[in-house]
């Protein structure tokens, strides 16, 4: 599969270049002051390991891709049919077009259309913009459907310090709390970070832990905001930020995928945790008309 009819949508300004796919919607690259900050993929390729994609309208496992809502069943396919789950949402290979357009902004957008498993209608857009703070990302869905919908979302950006593998990288994450999951990716507990492996709350080197974990409990700063920072080279760092409507974040060091190996750190906002169509933890209800916005981003220092 590649993408060649597809066009890429660039923004750059401000010593910062980044590439918008029309396929997803996601984000192809970024890059800062010379250096690459996204762990992209090629022109004409698709994405592989779920490089900048956009999660709706869940992030992360459905388990059985079954769920209940508002007291009808419904069934989505299996698109992890090796763990029996749904993975990722609905829009990652769908065409987006471009709502808007600046030099240093683009406004995509897409109609998510009733379907088998999830029979609800939303209209969707995803806003690039780049400035001196660096790049934002603020994604709103709007149910334009007759009947209320659940609605999660995400993004799943790969991010990169330069590092040759990410355990030499520092890593500060304000999670308090890490979900731990079964074998096919499911969450089974959560428990305090303290005095586990998965605490990293004070900045230190990723070193040999594996991660895939969502973290919650985010402490946050007096903005709102909870910020993920990543220290490597010398000179060479960033911080991802995450507004409230975000209340996880997937870290994943991708050792099971040979073209990710450790080379990069996923970093994946969340405004719910896996499997919530089934649990509905902090699951979104959007009835008809209503919106749901959510907003995160990326600071190069």
């Amino acid at each position: 599969m590649t993408t060649d009819s597809a066009e890429p949508i660039e923004l750059a300004g401000d010593d910062q270049h980044a590439i918008v796919d029309e396929i997803g919607g996601g984000l192809r690259s970024y890059s800062a002051h010379g250096r690459e900050v996204l762990d992209g993929y090629a022109a004409g390729e698709p994405s592989p390991s779920g490089r900048g994609q956009v999660l709706i309208p869940w992030p992360n496992r459905l388990e059985d891709g079954s769920y209940e809502f508002d007291g009808r069943s419904h069934q989505l396919p299996l698109n992890e049919p090796e763990r029996g789950n749904a993975i990722h949402g609905l829009v990652r290979w769908d065409e987006w077009t471009v709502g808007e357009r600046e030099p240093l902004r683009v406004v995509m957008k897409h109609a998510l259309q009733p379907q088998p498993g999830y029979p609800f209608s939303l209209a969707l857009t995803v806003e690039y913009a780049l400035s001196t703070s660096g790049l934002s990302v603020r994604t709103t869905a709007t149910n334009v459907g007759e009947d209320a919908c659940p609605y999660g979302s995400g993004a799943h950006p790969y991010l990169t310090v330069g590092t040759g593998t990410v355990d030499a990288v520092i890593l500060r994450v304000p999670g308090r709390t890490v979900l731990h999951s079964n074998e096919r990716g499911l969450p089974v507990d959560a428990v305090p970070v303290e005095g586990t492996e998965y605490d990293f709350r004070r900045p230190r080197p990723i070193g040999s832990t594996k991660l895939d974990h969502a973290f919650t409990d985010l402490k946050r700063d007096q903005d709102g905001r909870a910020r993920v920072e990543l220290a490597g080279q010398p000179g060479m760092g960033l911080t991802l930020w995450v507004d409230e409507a975000y209340g996880y974040l997937m870290l994943f060091s991708g050792d099971p995928l040979p073209d990710v190996a450790r080379r990069s750190l996923a970093v994946e906002p969340m405004t719910c945790p896996p499997n919530a169509f089934r649990t509905g933890e902090s699951l979104a209800r959007l009835e008809p008309g209503s919106s749901f916005t959510s907003a995160w981003g990326i600071t190069p220092s």
